[in-house]
């Protein structure tokens, strides 16, 4: 499927100085053919009626010129009138200036690649694009309601006011070049739609799905979500957390959340076997492993030492970017 292509902030502006052209041309012929004018005496007549600038004519017009002139006349008037109001809404309003700066982002949009889809723009949609951002990850924001981004200081987000649903309009996201997508839309039916959609458009695409009700989780995976969240049951679980356990619950949501170049917890895919105990990640590199998950998408946390680790397993690891870099540098021999 064709996406639709971006306008140009320009092509209404192309629209009036066409009617303009056109204008001349059909007067340059309506007075060579009437009046039998030269080429030139044509155009300096058709531009003085236009300009309505009250010069004598070329010679004497005939009945059907004088007809002609009038109806050219007229029609210039409301050509002018239109050609007036959209240069000064474009460059005195700011039109112009707000649709050149959406004309550039598009093009931006054009050359990414590898890149995260946030559908919706709410708390949940805003909660993600903070975090992609703290974890230096490229991505781009679809939400219908442009008040939600005039809200907001931030003037360099990446984004389409439009519907999340449509095809044309993730295709305009770069659907097929992007390696993931949030849906975090306030309703449940919209999300499976975007799910359906996202998932036809690029079958390998991670999709990432909010849902409100329990009933809607087994609906979204079957629609293509890899991962469902429900915010109000996480959110629910958190808060008890924070009653039993407090200090341990806000220490794992301070590491899932607090990514920097100091700390960061990373997973880590591994190309060939080894044992936990040979790689001595704490001593190698300063890393400290988590747990792994195995090719059956079976987590295990806290690993002995002799646990064998396989081709496309992957770690989960702690540390600082420095070690975390090192850490897959030693496990991929790099």
């Amino acid at each position: 499927m064709r996406r639709k292509k971006q306008t140009s902030p320009l092509a209404e502006i192309y629209t009036a100085l066409s009617m303009v052209l056109i204008t001349l041309a059909i007067g340059v012929c309506g007075y060579t053919l009437i009046e039998h004018y030269t080429f030139v005496e044509a155009i300096y007549m058709t531009v003085i009626t236009l300009a309505t600038v009250g010069f004598q004519e070329v010679r004497p017009l005939s009945d059907a010129g004088r007809v002609f002139t009038t109806v050219m006349i007229m029609v210039n008037l409301g050509i002018f009138a239109y050609v007036i109001t959209r240069i000064s809404r474009y460059f005195m309003d700011g039109e112009f200036a707000r649709y050149y700066k959406i004309y550039r982002m598009h093009n931006k949009i054009d050359k990414m690649d590898g890149h995260t889809i946030i559908c919706g723009y709410g708390r949940n949609g805003q909660e993600s694009a903070m975090a992609l951002r703290r974890n230096n990850e490229t991505f781009v924001v679809i939400e219908q309601q442009e008040k939600l981004f005039t809200d907001i200081a931030d003037s360099n987000l990446l984004h389409i006011v439009a519907d999340a649903t449509k095809d044309y309009v993730l295709l305009e996201a770069g659907i097929e070049r992007a390696k993931a997508l949030i849906s975090a839309l306030p309703e449940d039916t919209l999300n499976v739609f975007v799910v359906l959609t996202a998932r036809s458009l690029n079958p390998d695409i991670k999709i990432i799905s909010r849902a409100s009700d329990i009933t809607s989780v087994k609906k979204l995976k079957s629609a293509g979500a890899n991962n469902v969240i429900m915010p109000d049951k996480i959110g629910g679980a958190h808060m008890a957390m924070l009653v039993t356990n407090p200090d341990i619950e806000e220490f794992v949501d301070l590491m899932s959340t607090k990514t920097s170049d100091a700390f960061q917890i990373n997973e880590i895919v591994v190309q060939k076997s080894f044992r936990l105990d040979d790689l001595d990640s704490w001593r190698t590199t300063g890393a400290t492993l988590l747990g792994y998950k195995d090719a059956s998408q079976n987590y295990h946390l806290n690993p002995t030492p002799d646990t064998v680790i396989g081709p496309g397993h992957r770690l989960i690891a702690m540390g600082s970017k420095a070690q975390i870099m090192k850490l897959k540098a030693t496990l991929n021999n790099e």
